[in-house]
């Protein structure tokens, strides 16, 4: 830690109380200390009251109020299923302790919570410049600039506001974990809110596509925020240089999510036209392909923390198998204590 001149050549028995250290002394010391502590936790609690009455604001005002019905319940959580799946996997991939259900749980409260604030964002800027989300061409920069960081830096929240400030927030990984679990939250409210507005607009017809869709969609938005919980993780543990790890996070899937939004208006249409395929079989194919791709970009992260936590050791026991393919990407896991696995020399990925 960098200290001042004068702490670095006073002695040790010195009083250097407000001169160049401090700590709480004369009652508005304390005071100062007190409206401190407060500041934060009450922060914390108006975004979660004001989350909580949009939430209500959506289900009251109707437009969530069809998934209270259990057909339109259902769907919304057979949307969400491959997005589950995913969010397992990274979970899976932890290869440290466990994280806590708890921890878990409240993170994905949170992300479901504060996803009406990307909604009415995007809404509210979209409407003020013109903007129509369906014109690809005129909505590509809008993508770029408002959706892809509105949406990560709302889903980034749900962490940080929790999950980052408990003890048990114990490695880099669990960022990854827990920004995954909040991106669940974040796809399983706009599976709710896209499912219940197309149902209202098309009837019953709509149910099974809309459906299919948007369970392609949600594994995204868990990749998306997987990344950018990684390197939340990061700042934790490089405090001197957290801001810029989290800007990196943010801005690496905040590209990502918003080049799915442009490419996904047009690569569908022109796979189908130059293939002949059926549209909807061009548009599946996309959605595989791209988050395959961006998925690969979180697994090499999640992969090389694996491999070197055991080369080095960090799970108590180092790694007996020091050879192993360039194949053998499996993963460790166990119950609350360190899971242990294959290892090999960490890759270097470009450009790091």
């Amino acid at each position: 830690m960098q200290r001042d001149p004068v702490e670095r050549a006073a002695r040790s028995e010195q009083d250097l109380y407000d001169v160049a250290t401090w700590e709480p002394r004369s009652a508005v010391d304390r005071l100062a200390a007190r409206l401190y502590g407060a500041i934060l936790p009450t922060v914390r609690a108006v975004l979660i009251l004001v989350a909580v009455v949009l939430l209500v604001v959506l289900v009251v005002g109707g437009v969530l109020s069809a998934v209270l019905e259990p057909e339109v319940g259902a769907l919304v959580a057979l949307s969400a299923v491959p997005a589950l799946l995913l969010a397992a996997y990274v979970w899976r991939a932890d290869v440290t302790t466990e994280e806590p259900l708890g921890l878990l749980v409240a993170t994905f409260l949170l992300g479901l919570l504060f996803a009406p604030f990307a909604g009415v964002v995007n809404d509210a800027l979209s409407g003020a410049v013109g903007v129509d989300l369906d014109s690809t061409l005129l909505a590509v920069p809008f993508f770029f600039l408002v959706v892809g960081p509105g949406e990560e830096v709302v889903k980034l929240a749900a962490v940080r506001l929790y999950a980052y400030r408990d003890p048990r927030f114990d490695a880099v990984v669990d960022g990854a974990v827990y920004g995954a679990v909040a991106g669940l939250g974040f796809a399983t409210v706009e599976n709710a809110l896209y499912i219940s507005q197309q149902l209202a607009a098309n009837g019953d017809g709509a149910a099974v596509g809309v459906t299919a869709v948007r369970a392609l969609a949600g594994p995204g938005h868990v990749i998306y925020s997987g990344i950018a919980g990684y390197y939340l993780g990061l700042a934790k543990f490089n405090p001197d240089d957290a801001g810029p790890l989290v800007v990196k996070g943010l801005l690496v899937a905040a590209v990502v999510h918003a080049l799915y939004n442009s490419l996904a208006g047009i690569a569908p249409s022109l796979l189908a036209v130059s293939t002949g395929v059926p549209l909807v079989v061009g548009f599946v194919g996309f959605v595989v392909v791209y988050d395959s791709l961006a998925g690969y970009y979180l697994y090499r992260k999640l992969e090389r923390y694996r491999r070197t936590y055991h080369d080095v050791g960090a799970g108590g026991t180092p790694d007996p198998t020091p050879e192993v393919t360039e194949f053998d990407d499996s993963f460790g896991h166990g119950g609350g204590a360190p899971r242990s696995g294959p290892g090999s020399e960490p890759e270097t990925e470009p450009g790091k």
